[in-house]
């Protein structure tokens, strides 16, 4: 295109006039029939440009165009190396942490600079209570200061978790966000997504700047990318603090149970090789004496042995449960019978005719653990009770001892836990009551009571 005049032709950019320019001629740029832009030229004075001028331009804006789409292809391929360079560095942190501070300590700067933002966050989803904890975070370390919980679904990152999808706030100021951190430090715009492994969210991770922006597509997806292999780590560094909990849990487990079991096999041995070496020597009274506290700790042995075989059948859900109709009146009498010393005082306030469904052995091991632990660690009398509702049944066990303590509580229901005071029982008999109700569907809690200790048996009814 040729304008002879500026001054009187149809020019939308000002400066054109300004700068006097009176002639001018225009030629596209193209490369592969795609219009790059325009290449001008033009002069302070009136020109009549010519077909030479026009064909000489037009060769010069072919072969310009030629450049500018090398140099555009460049570019590109020079920002997506960067990309996959800054993702691969993401990928490298890691693969390198198994512990969830050291990965973070890494991490954040990395992503915040990969996003070129002010602050980054991780925020981790609390199963427990459904809501999404500051876990770590830099530029706004005050989430992870102050505790900040956002309830899954409510405000900016609860809205993430909720979807599963990324959530963009272009306005901070005006949007609907419950963190009152974010506007106090003056983060203007904010970019969220995901960190979902196996379909699973596992919490969030949101960027944001103290200016306004407006994050892309590409910002998206690229936040995403890091966000997937911070999700991989996170659950790769819970999989190792489970692995090492678990290897620990199992040491302190052959410790215990060897400790546990070499008392009264020591005594057994030590009878029996009194009797075996010295039985001439001996009189017919501590001959006897010998014997019963063989048998009694033999019994002792025995029934920790049982103890441990349920505890592995539990563990590995090699327990079969097979429910069937019962009287509950009747069954828990002759549990009381077979474990509840004669002369205590002992009631089953249950109906006679109150019939549940429920697996007998599973009733017999959790039954008989409450009964032992009342008559060892409480009071007289002690009284089994019980109702029903249209989906359950519950079983209720009450001594008139001290009961628990509260210092002891939380560790009720360990293996192995036991008092200070306490000086019979292995220590896993409530903790095995626990897996068989858990097992069958129900549950086993402390619920204390106006006399002593007092345990509620929850079994679900088909």
């Amino acid at each position: 295109m040729i304008l002879d005049d500026v001054d009187h032709a149809d020019v939308l950019n000002p400066i054109l006039r300004a700068k006097g320019i009176k002639s001018m001629l225009g030629v596209p740029l193209l490369a592969a029939g795609q219009v790059l832009g325009v290449l001008h030229v033009g002069v302070l004075k009136h020109r009549k440009f010519d077909a030479d001028d026009v064909e000489l331009l037009q060769l010069a804006a072919d072969r310009a165009a030629i450049g500018i789409e090398h140099a555009r292809a460049f570019e590109a391929e020079r920002h997506a190396r960067q990309r996959v360079e800054r993702v691969q560095a993401v990928t490298d942190v890691a693969l390198a942490h198994l512990q969830l501070d050291d990965l973070f300590s890494v991490l954040l700067p990395r992503i915040r600079d990969i996003l070129e933002a002010d602050t980054c966050a991780v925020l981790l989803v609390d199963e427990g209570t459904d809501e999404l904890v500051a876990r770590a975070a830099i530029g706004i370390e005050e989430e992870v200061e102050q505790g900040v919980r956002i309830p899954v679904g409510g405000g900016f990152a609860g809205r993430i978790a909720a979807s599963g999808k990324p959530v963009i706030l272009p306005d901070v100021d005006h949007a609907d966000v419950l963190n009152p951190i974010l506007r106090e430090k003056g983060i203007k715009s904010m970019l969220g997504v995901p960190l979902v492994v196996a379909g699973e969210v596992l919490g969030v991770i949101h960027v944001g700047t103290l200016v306004p922006r407006a994050f892309t597509g590409e910002d998206v997806e690229l936040l995403q990318l890091v966000a997937d292999r911070v999700a991989l780590a996170i659950e790769r560094a819970r999989l190792h603090q489970q692995t090492v909990e678990l290897d620990q849990l199992k040491a302190n487990f052959v410790a215990i149970a060897s400790h546990e079991l070499r008392t009264p096999a020591t005594s057994v041995y030590g009878v029996l090789t009194t009797l075996l070496e010295r039985d001439a020597e001996l009189s017919g009274e501590l001959r006897r004496e010998l014997l019963r506290v063989g048998v009694e700790q033999g019994e002792r042995l025995r029934r920790l042995l049982e103890e441990l075989l349920d505890l592995s059948r539990l563990d590995s859900k090699g327990v079969s449960i097979e429910p069937s109709p019962l009287r509950l009146a009747g069954a828990l009498r002759q549990i009381a019978s077979d474990v509840v010393p004669a002369g205590t005082v002992f009631e089953v306030d249950v109906a006679d005719d109150l019939g549940v469904v429920v697996d007998p052995i599973v009733l017999d091991r959790i039954m008989s653990n409450l009964l032992i632990n009342a008559v060892r660690h409480g009071a007289e009398p002690i009284e089994v009770s019980a109702d029903t509702g249209d989906a359950y049944f519950r079983v209720v066990v009450e001594d008139s001892g001290e009961g628990v303590s509260n210092a002891f509580r939380p560790r009720l229901f360990e293996r192995f836990a036991r008092t200070d005071s306490a000086n019979v029982g292995s220590g896993l008999g409530l903790a095995i009551a626990r897996a068989y109700a858990r097992a069958h569907g129900g549950d086993l809690v402390y619920a204390p009571g106006e006399k002593g200790a007092r345990f509620e048996l929850t079994v679900p009814q088909a």
